[in-house]
């Protein structure tokens, strides 16, 4: 690997895996969700 690249703070590699790790985690929320019959603040108890 001859990147030299920054691997912390406000880079297009960092950038890249928070849009990627919200995706699934938005994904995995509705899925959840279809599957209970609950939304996530009633899952958390907050409703």
């Amino acid at each position: 690997m001859d990147n030299k690249e920054a691997k912390f703070g406000f880079t297009s590699f960092a950038e890249s895996w928070n849009g990627r790790l919200a995706m699934l985690g938005f994904t995995i929320g509705l899925l959840t969700e279809l599957m209970t019959g609950q939304g996530i603040l009633s899952q958390l108890g907050l409703m």
